[in-house]
């Protein structure tokens, strides 16, 4: 008659089998991508910069530019934003002095609501000429292009 000692019987072959588990829970990475997602969702069209304006539409071609340029705009009713605060016409030249005096030659753009008088636009351009801004541009949309006849 023979004994087995230490190990020959079912015990000892279960612990030498016993492997971790080497699987990636990705529930909670999930988890965490569908909160971020919907958190993106909700304030990307927040952080859209500007006062609301219908631009007018031409085929001018875009100016390039290094810098970030300062935005004054004239909506539809009259008002004048500088940059997305509302600014009385006689602010405007001392706060816009006040805001490139590290560099006075910043480039300044100037957009008008298509509804908007346009006397009411050139009078802004004129308060800027006047107060010493050497570059200042109007601001446009481009032109839907239109799709070519016959193409299908």
């Amino acid at each position: 008659m023979g004994a087995a000692l230490g190990g020959g019987g079912r015990r000892g072959s279960q612990r030498r089998g016993f492997r971790p588990m080497a699987d990636i829970n990705v529930t909670p990475m999930v988890d965490v991508m569908l909160v971020l997602l919907v958190i993106f969702m909700i304030t990307a069209p927040l952080l859209t910069a500007g006062v609301p304006v219908d631009l007018p539409k031409t085929n001018a071609s875009q100016m390039k530019g290094d810098d970030q340029p300062i935005s004054v705009t004239v909506d539809a009713k009259g008002r004048i934003f500088l940059q997305e605060t509302e600014v009385q016409m006689e602010e405007l030249a001392p706060r816009l002095r006040a805001i490139t005096t590290a560099k006075p030659d910043n480039r300044i753009f100037v957009r008008g609501d298509a509804g908007i008088n346009y006397g009411r636009v050139m009078e802004v351009m004129g308060q800027l000429s006047s107060a010493g801004f050497p570059h200042v541009a109007l601001v446009t949309q481009p032109v839907a292009e239109s799709p070519r006849k016959g193409a299908r």
